[in-house]
């Protein structure tokens, strides 16, 4: 897998981490479930299942080498089925959508910790499935005007929003989430990755906190803003 090796410190331990297998930098080509598809049955299921708990350290295993682990399942996940599949472990208490996963808590004996693993990539792909669906249902229609793209783009930010918060319950961090959200969105419908965090980043601002759900004025000014700077034009339907 190409992608630069740098050294970071996570809870006093210091691994290797290559930086294109961290969820949060994938661009939406990458985490598009209709641009990588996954094959997936009960055969593939008993083979992964196997191939984890044979990687598995043992209980007593320290810290260290249970990080590592961790790591080399995402390297495992992301060559056998896609980049995609590399957020898998990132869970809502590190600003993402996991709920099955508890860090090297979860590594525990191979049985276990291998159907933990099987549990976490698809409800991972679910997560990404979820969105993209969300995604064709509330973009702009082919061919809208400025204005009608506009109410569309504002509407979609608004309900990706409370989604976010929904999935999340508001924990520490999670408007980083609700960025990569706003900006995958942005660019299914067809802006530029770039542009698209650059508007993201301008519409949220400073608003969003931690432990702290946003009020309902609070994400309808960030869907407009969001409209705003996208389209040039103001939404001209009340929806």
């Amino acid at each position: 897998m190409a992608g630069q090796l740098s050294n970071a410190s996570f809870q006093g331990h210091t691994t290797s981490i290559n930086f294109e297998l961290i969820a949060s930098s994938l661009p939406w080509s990458a985490a598009d479930p209709g641009r990588n598809a996954f094959a997936w049955d009960d055969e593939e299921e008993a083979r992964l299942t196997a191939l984890i708990a044979s990687m598995t350290p043992a209980v007593d295993a320290d810290q260290e080498e249970k990080f590592r682990f961790t790591h080399e399942v995402t390297a495992l996940l992301a060559s056998r089925y896609g980049r995609w599949a590399c957020g898998w472990d990132w869970v809502i208490y590190h600003n993402g959508p996991i709920a099955g996963w508890s860090g090297t808590y979860s590594v525990q004996d191979p049985e276990t910790t291998a159907a933990r693993v099987v549990a976490c990539l698809l409800e991972w792909r679910d997560w990404l499935e979820e969105l993209a669906e969300r995604f064709e249902r509330l973009g702009p229609p082919p061919g809208a005007d400025a204005e009608d793209r506009s109410w569309h783009l504002e509407r979609a930010a608004t309900r990706l929003v409370t989604v976010v918060v929904d999935r999340t319950s508001a924990e520490s961090g999670w408007h980083q989430l609700c960025r990569l959200v706003l900006t995958w969105f942005l660019s299914s419908a067809g802006l530029g990755p770039q542009e698209a965090r650059h508007a993201v980043d301008a519409a949220i601002g400073g608003r969003f906190r931690s432990w702290s759900a946003p009020a309902r004025t609070v994400v309808d000014a960030v869907g407009e803003d969001l409209a705003v700077r996208t389209t040039g034009r103001r939404a001209y339907r009340d929806w």
